[in-house]
């Protein structure tokens, strides 16, 4: 099985750690894996993007031009990467920032308003991230649960690892939503 998938969003909501968790979840598992980041010149506030890849078999190539599955954390990203994703593939999207409706009718559309949620039901909306990291574990079955919380483990400096539980519960909290398809909307148009 074959995942390319492009993560995106502002520099600081935690874009780059989760394509490390998704990669370092992917090795744990005994995968092959690239990850490739893209940071714009400010850090925090300016654009970050990275791609992954997680396979059964050897990757060609890192560089990802379409990717099976996008997620955006922002309004900037959607307009950027939206047109790369593959006829039929998956978009996740936070609906707390992206105040658009998709312009493809050919891709599976998931929104969920995970700032919205890490504040409201996490007390914390810096494990935004993890919220929708979980429904792509739940729709994609790329990696495990177990997985990315192993990575988790091994991605935090030791002093951040008090941090794991509520990452943990950010993750459950995302794969329970696209279980449920509750408070989300899913669409598959096309």
């Amino acid at each position: 099985m074959l995942h390319e998938i492009i993560l995106a969003g502002f520099g600081g909501q935690g874009v780059m750690s989760m394509g490390q968790l998704l990669a370092y979840a992917g090795l744990v598992e005994g995968k092959r894996v690239s990850w490739i980041p893209s940071y714009g010149p400010e850090m925090r506030g300016g654009t970050a993007n990275c791609s992954v890849t997680i396979s059964d078999e050897e990757v060609s190539s890192p560089i990802i031009t379409e990717p099976d599955t996008l997620i955006v954390l922002n309004r900037p990203s959607l307009e950027k990467f939206e047109q790369d994703v593959k006829p039929g593939g998956r978009l996740l999207i936070n609906s707390s920032l992206i105040d658009i409706e998709p312009k493809r009718q050919d891709l599976k559309v998931l929104k969920i308003p995970v700032t919205e949620l890490g504040r409201e039901i996490l007390g914390n909306n810096r494990v935004s991230n993890m919220i929708i990291l979980g429904a792509f574990v739940e729709l994609t079955r790329a990696v495990s649960l177990e997985s990315v919380i192993g990575a988790l483990k091994k991605v935090l400096p030791e002093y951040r690892h008090n941090l794991i539980p509520l990452n943990r519960k950010a993750l459950e909290t995302g794969i329970e939503l696209a279980k449920g398809r509750e408070f989300l909307h899913f669409r598959s148009c096309g």
